[in-house]
């Protein structure tokens, strides 16, 4: 008897995958808020930086790495985006990039490492919150 593999990895994925995460690419500027637990307390931390690499697709068991420079020293964290401990993720930038993997951001430094804006893409997603914010305003 023959199975359809992809039909029960996908049967088994669905319900772990989220619909509040926003579409986003590499080079993007994000935010994601990440519930850090220690001891018996458990906050929300913020970590800001570039998508450099978005791994595995739209599923279950996609991943982005996002990077910063803390202090000088450059930060690389690996999130994967279907996990609970992840509040939400917002977007602060679009960048506009050509390539979808951006590891050779870390050998730049300085303004050498700034990626240009997307000025489209970023119009957009202003008219999408400016629609979003006066049907909520009409609303109430």
């Amino acid at each position: 008897m023959k199975y359809n593999k992809g039909a029960i990895l996908r049967s088994i994925e669905q319900p772990a995958i989220r619909d509040d995460i926003p579409d986003f690419d590499t080079g993007d500027t994000v935010r994601v808020d990440y519930k850090v637990v220690e001891g018996n307390r458990s906050r929300i931390q913020a970590f800001e930086g570039v998508v450099i690499a978005r791994k595995n697709g739209k599923g279950a068991r996609s991943s982005v790495t996002v990077r910063k420079v803390s202090f000088g020293e450059g930060v690389e964290r690996v999130f994967p985006l279907s996990s609970p401990l992840i509040d939400k993720i917002e977007i602060v930038r679009r960048g506009r990039t050509r390539r979808a993997k951006l590891y050779y951001l870390r050998e730049l430094r300085g303004k050498a490492s700034r990626l240009k804006v997307d000025t489209r893409r970023q119009e957009v997603d202003r008219a999408s919150a400016r629609a979003e914010r006066d049907a909520a305003k009409d609303g109430s």
